[in-house]
């Protein structure tokens, strides 16, 4: 990891992974969303409303990584000093809340028709927003603490901290009765059948390398910003 700790090193490797990641992730995003609407069977209990699973899913799965992320980049930050870690933590907040508010949306979506209500304070739905408002918070932090090494330590505490939400999301539907369909999908067996699971993992694939291109592209509009600012830091010095 420390090998990329150089800017022009990263910057090197970035900038074609940007591109490369953006249009393989829009183009297996294409791929299976086309499929889960027109390939695959409606389910026997949800009808044609089972469909959202292959947003839905996926931007749960990024909600909650894209704050794991945030807080391995700020564990880094804060103990290996590493120079691109704020950077890197800056950069996943923003997509990160988006993907956040996009499983709320359809998850309410998918909870009109399948639970007669837009919302409940359900564990999974109410932990899930909570990690939204986190993700504000941060931002604000982050805007507000500039580049300034105090500031950054605090934001980097504020997203391990943060983390701890995470484990409350995943275990929600265990630890409360709650509206919420319990796990469905594991590591060796899903209770979804495969003629209608198949198009999920492409899916969450095609999400995640989008979210990984947008966070390399705020990557180096970051890096750029800074380097901008040091120059005219210089020039006003001169």
């Amino acid at each position: 990891m420390h090998r990329f700790a150089n800017p022009v090193r990263f910057l090197r490797l970035a900038r074609p992974l940007t591109l490369w990641f953006g249009l393989s992730g829009a183009l297996l995003t294409a791929f299976a969303l086309a499929g889960g609407l027109f390939l695959t069977p409606p389910d026997y209990l949800q009808g044609d409303t089972v469909r959202i699973i292959y947003i839905h899913v996926p931007a749960a799965w990024l909600g909650m990584a894209g704050w794991s992320g945030i807080a391995v980049a700020s564990f880094m930050q804060l103990v290996w000093r590493h120079p691109l870690a704020s950077v890197a933590a800056r950069a996943m907040a923003a997509p990160g809340a988006v993907y956040a508010a996009i499983c709320l949306l359809t998850g309410s979506i998918w909870g009109r028709p399948t639970w007669g209500t837009w919302w409940q304070w359900d564990g999974r739905l109410t932990s899930m927003l909570v990690m939204f408002f986190l993700y504000l918070a941060y931002i604000a932090l982050a805007n507000a603490s500039g580049r300034e090494e105090s500031g950054q330590r605090i934001s980097a505490i504020f997203g391990i901290v943060g983390a701890i939400n995470l484990p409350i999301i995943h275990y929600s539907v265990l630890w409360w009765k709650t509206l919420h369909q319990g796990q469905s999908i594991g590591l060796t067996s899903s209770t979804i059948d495969s003629s209608i699971l198949w198009p999920l993992p492409l899916s969450a694939l095609g999400f995640t390398l989008i979210f990984a291109s947008i966070v390399l592209m705020r990557m180096r509009a970051m890096l750029a910003e800074a380097k901008v600012e040091a120059r005219l830091k210089r020039m006003a010095s001169a």
